[in-house]
This record gives C-alpha cells, sequence and structure tokens, in this order.
C-alpha cells in the first residue's frame, strides 16, 4: 500500500512536470525556486515565473507536517493529533488580458490517528468569458473525471460553483471547473484517489494551453488592460477572504511567500467602476450551474 512518502515523491514529481510544460508553452522565461523550511516541521519548493507572456505565476510544492493547531483540529472535527499534509498548487497571472487567471491544486492530509483524504481541482477565470473557450475547458475536465467514476464531474463542478462564489459580491469567481476535498475510503483506495488527483494535475498543462495560444499574442487595448486588474481585485478578494487553503497555510505557519504567491501583480478597485456592454456580458454569466458542457 502507498504511503506519505509515495505520494510526496509523486506530487514533487508532478510540480517538476508542469514547471517544464509551463516554460517550454511561455518560450520566454524560466522559473526560479525558492527551497523553505517550516519550524514545526517539514517545508516545500516554492518556484515562481516572471516574463513577458506570465506577469505572475507560481508552482508550488509543499510537505508540511507536525501538531496540529487546535482551531484546525477543532474546524475538522479531529482531536489533537499530528498532521502530515502535501500538496502542489498553481495560479498563473497572464500579462494579456485576453488570456484567463487559471488555478490548481492537488493535496493530501494525513493525521497520525488513521485519518487521510485527498482534494484538489482545477478552475479557470476568464477576465473576458468566452462560450467556447468555457465549453472545451468544462469538456478536458469531464473526460479526466469520467475516467474515474462518471458521477465526478457534475459532483465536482457543482462543489466548484459552490465553493468559488464570492458571496460579497454575489457572483461567482470565473466559469469554475471542478473541486473536490475530502475524498476518502468511501471514493476508493488511496491509490486509486491519488490516481486521480495525479490526472487531474497532468490536465493542467493542456487546459491551460488551450486558451494561453490563442490569446497571448493578441493585441489590446488600455479598457481591456484595465478590466484585467479590476477583475484581478475580484480574485484578491476571495483568496484573502474566503479562500480556505490561504487559511490553512497562515494557521499552520507555512512560508507567507507561497501562501500569498496567488495574489496578482496589480489590481484595481474602483469606487462604482461602470462596465461597458462587453464587460457586462462576463458579469451575467458569472453565476453557478451553468451547464457549460451543453451550453450553447
Amino acid at each position: 500500500m502507498i504511503d506519505r512518502n509515495i505520494i510526496k515523491e509523486k506530487f514533487m514529481a508532478l510540480q517538476d512536470h508542469i514547471c517544464s510544460g509551463l516554460e517550454s508553452l511561455d518560450g520566454q522565461g524560466q522559473f526560479r525556486q525558492e527551497i523553505w523550511k517550516r519550524d514545526g516541521g517539514g517545508g516545500g519548493k516554492t518556484r515562481v515565473i516572471n516574463s513577458r507572456h506570465i506577469e505572475k505565476g507560481g508552482v508550488n510544492f509543499s510537505a508540511v507536517e507536525g501538531e496540529m493547531p487546535s482551531n484546525i483540529a477543532n474546524a475538522l472535527g479531529l482531536g489533537a493529533n499530528r498532521f502530515f499534509a502535501t500538496g502542489v498548487s498553481i495560479v498563473l497571472h497572464a500579462e494579456n488580458p485576453l488570456v484567463p487567471i487559471i488555478h490548481m491544486n492537488v493535496r493530501y492530509f494525513e493525521t497520525d490517528s488513521g485519518v487521510w483524504w485527498f482534494g484538489g481541482g482545477i478552475d479557470l477565470t476568464p477576465h473576458f468569458i468566452v462560450d467556447s473557450d468555457a465549453i472545451q475547458f468544462h469538456r478536458r475536465l469531464k473526460q479526466v473525471c469520467d475516467k474515474h467514476d462518471s458521477t465526478f464531474y457534475r459532483e465536482f463542478k457543482t462543489w466548484a460553483d459552490d465553493y468559488f462564489y464570492v458571496k460579497h459580491r454575489k457572483e461567482t469567481r470565473g466559469i469554475g471547473g471542478i473541486f473536490y476535498d475530502r475524498l476518502s475510503e468511501s471514493r476508493g483506495t488511496k491509490e486509486q484517489l491519488l490516481e486521480f488527483s495525479l490526472d487531474v494535475g497532468h490536465a493542467f498543462v493542456p487546459a491551460y494551453s488551450d486558451v494561453f495560444m490563442q490569446y497571448y499574442e493578441m493585441p489590446y487595448t488600455d479598457r481591456e488592460k484595465e478590466w484585467q486588474l479590476h477583475r484581478r481585485g475580484r480574485y484578491a478578494e476571495f483568496n484573502l477572504v474566503l479562500d480556505k487553503g490561504t487559511k490553512f497555510g497562515l494557521d499552520t505557519d507555512g512560508n507567507i511567500e507561497s501562501i500569498l504567491m496567488s495574489l496578482p501583480p496589480e489590481c484595481k478597485w474602483t469606487y462604482k467602476f461602470v462596465p461597458n456592454k462587453r464587460e457586462q456580458i462576463t458579469l451575467d454569466l458569472l453565476k453557478k450551474e451553468i451547464d457549460w458542457i451543453n451550453h450553447k
């Protein structure tokens, strides 16, 4: 049976695979790496890229362990425990406003009491929603899910709609994707759920390539760049106010630069910003329960 060390090594290899793919895709920049250690146990490798095409991007690996903070134990419904958590987390902010923001995370968590689970997902946040791109993105994720369980896509798509919902704005963060958490024995063996999470991870570069290659060299206007900065502000709001991964990292004394890597390099908040017609079309599509697979 696989153990935490095998899962850790698989996730480290996934980080290498994704970084190599993104460097080839971008063609302009290379990742630089920081190796860090956590005082309470474990550490990670933070890799960031800043290039002509990817204005800010990070592909982070971490494997941390130690005594579980009581507030986390209580939130998870667990008693006093030692924990181990490992995963890969990615966010990319492209320079061109026609290229969406993309996020991916796969992770594994266990305690010394024998509790374990997997979590993760991929979601896309276009500054301008294009129906055909959203359909292609969701169909790619459905293919990954269907390989493992025909119920996964619908369940995890709904989970993403609910999780990536900015309550104070009454809008979704983007077009969603898939999100899952606390998958354990009832959903598959540890080997099966690791394989599913790795397939989600390996879908990342192809899913990003689909949209990046279409738009990264296209000309854009000052207004489109302005809109990008405002949408980045909404992205930052979610990550700082609502994201559980950010809270977990802060509560476990993780590497602060890695935790906040997901924030955009620049963003804007204009009081009562008035969108134009094209921008309003995107805003009107930031809602739950859109069936992108069959969207027309």
